[in-house]
């Protein structure tokens, strides 16, 4: 599986791997993965926000109770009470956005791993190019081939059912006596 950060600053070189793989009904994979790496970052992002807001929402809510508590006027007690409610209904509008997020972001990266897994791993330079092995070149030959003086019988199949029988047997145990 090609790394995410290769494929979103080299898409090109991606897709003319893919060409030269001749499997071209998968050249869109590559904009797909990009669109949905992005749509993942851009969650991450997001839900970063949301924690430091909240974080500092929190941290605001400190000094507050102890202003509460040591406060004696009723009218600056409710006032005090109704912005620690706002900063905890805050918060709470913070987490079920942020649970969304996680959600949106689970989803793209799955979506993302799926697709990545099809993408085709890059061809080294020194690979030739061609449709089928017949464009391979030899490098090295060691030794001659040999053929066998007697013609080579041709065979259906390399499991015969008598094979297939004896490896199912079940295995056979010896007979115990117990003593009781």
């Amino acid at each position: 599986m090609l790394d995410i950060k290769f494929i979103r600053e080299n898409p090109d070189l991606v897709k003319e791997n893919i060409r030269k793989k001749f499997q071209n009904a998968k050249l869109p994979l590559v904009d797909e993965v990009i669109a949905l790496d992005s749509e993942r970052r851009e969650a991450i992002n997001e839900g970063e926000a949301l924690k430091a807001e909240r974080n500092k929402i929190s941290k605001a809510n400190g000094p507050l109770f102890g202003r509460l508590k040591k406060c004696a006027d009723e009218t600056e007690k409710a006032a005090l009470q109704a912005e620690i409610d706002a900063n905890t209904a805050a918060v709470k509008a913070n987490a079920e956005r942020m649970t969304r997020l996680e959600e949106k972001k689970a989803n793209a990266e799955a979506a993302m791993n799926k697709l990545l897994l099809v993408i085709p791993q890059m061809i080294d330079e020194s690979v030739p190019i061609g449709p089928d092995d017949s464009c391979n070149v030899e490098v090295e030959r060691f030794g001659e081939p040999k053929t066998p003086d007697f013609p080579i019988p041709y065979t259906r199949r390399s499991w015969s059912a008598l094979t297939a029988w004896i490896w199912t047997l079940p295995p056979v145990y010896p007979a115990t006596a117990s003593i009781t």
